[in-house]
């Protein structure tokens, strides 16, 4: 139960973070944070008291934050692009991460240019442009979202975070 997950939300419901449920808990009982949607009825028992399990809290108070930079790291991309070679789209299989503009023509190591490629798809492209091979992207990459990239690390976005996550 110390590994579940709560969707943080800020004083104005836009998502802030994923955090445990022990910091989540420690929120509430501060009155830092107050309960938006709870567990599917289960709680939370101590000798004194019982607790709704949250899955959505709201800070009580607006906090400012900072536009969160994820660093450009090799698990990141691999993680950005689902462990999914992105010109074949398998999956299961050793992955390694291609610069789609070769260093060689000018390419740089960003966002942009790097994709996740099973070893089989990246030694057939080589130092090739995509424009010399047959292989064709399946996305094209981009610099992930922070609350995105956090989601992504789940196997499965809770039914009632949807709400506050997928809002146009």
């Amino acid at each position: 139960m110390s590994d579940k997950k709560i969707l943080l939300l800020n004083a104005n419901y836009e998502p802030l973070t994923i955090c445990k449920l022990k910091k989540a808990l420690k929120l509430l009982f501060l009155k830092k944070a107050e309960l938006i949607e709870p567990e599917n009825g289960k709680v939370i028992r101590t000798p004194n008291t019982s607790l709704v399990m949250p899955s959505v809290i709201r800070l009580s108070y607006y906090v400012k934050v900072k536009r969160r930079e994820i660093p450009l790291t090799r698990k990141n991309i691999l993680k950005r692009d689902n462990y999914t070679c992105q010109y074949c789209g398998r999956k299961n299989l050793p992955l390694t991460t291609d610069h789609i503009i070769p260093k060689a023509y000018g390419g740089k190591d960003e966002w942009e240019n790097l994709v996740c490629a099973c070893v089989e798809c990246n030694t057939l492209k080589g130092n090739k442009r995509l424009s010399e091979t047959n292989l064709k992207l399946l996305k094209k990459p981009k610099a992930p979202n922070y609350i995105t990239f956090l989601l992504n690390s789940l196997n499965e976005i809770p039914e009632n975070w949807r709400a506050y996550l997928f809002q146009k």
